[in-house]
């Protein structure tokens, strides 16, 4: 009976600390834009995995496998960094892809476990371009530093995605 009162002691003692004790919460991102041109010609452009040209802080795309699941690419930015990603779904006729980044240092883009999904909708010469994200901060543990944490991740993703709608927008209605 004192072993069962003890442990339950313990137990009690140690359930505020678990409480705190939580680490990151998985963050999500949406943009959206809308573009003067229609889906078809939209999905061309960003529907191409192995072409990511048209985002301005991507220098490079490499890549294998074309639209495939599985396959693959690696961005260079213009900073230098890399970014490895792999899709996990690709619908030509639904004109949506899912990938996952496969290997980022933290430096480079502040995320973990990040999954992402660009989808294309059309109506005539409209088209609407979803860019969706899930993923969690750089630094895992609790505590992070203010460049790993879920603002800068959420701030990082935000300013890639935005950045990129606008620059994909400008190609496409300015004819390029």
């Amino acid at each position: 009976m004192v072993r069962l009162l003890a442990s339950a002691l313990a137990l009690v003692a140690v359930l505020p600390l678990a409480a705190e004790a939580h680490g990151p919460t998985r963050q999500r991102v949406v943009e959206k834009i809308e573009i003067n041109a229609p889906a078809d010609k939209v999905w061309a452009v960003v529907g191409n995995f192995q072409d990511m040209s048209w985002h301005p802080a991507v220098a490079k795309t490499e890549g294998e496998g074309g639209n495939a699941v599985d396959a693959t690419r690696t961005l260079t930015l213009q900073s230098g960094g890399q970014i490895h990603e792999k899709i996990t779904k690709y619908d030509e006729a639904g004109k949506v892809f899912n990938y996952v980044i496969t290997e980022v240092d933290v430096k480079v883009l502040p995320v973990e476990n990040y999954s992402s999904r660009i989808t294309v909708t059309g109506d005539g010469e409209k088209s609407e371009v979803e860019w969706w994200g899930a993923f969690y901060r750089g630094f895992l543990n609790n505590d992070p530093p203010p460049e790993l944490s879920d603002e800068a991740a959420v701030k990082a993703i935000t300013d890639v995605y935005t950045s990129g709608l606008a620059a994909l927008k400008e190609k496409l209605e300015g004819g390029n």
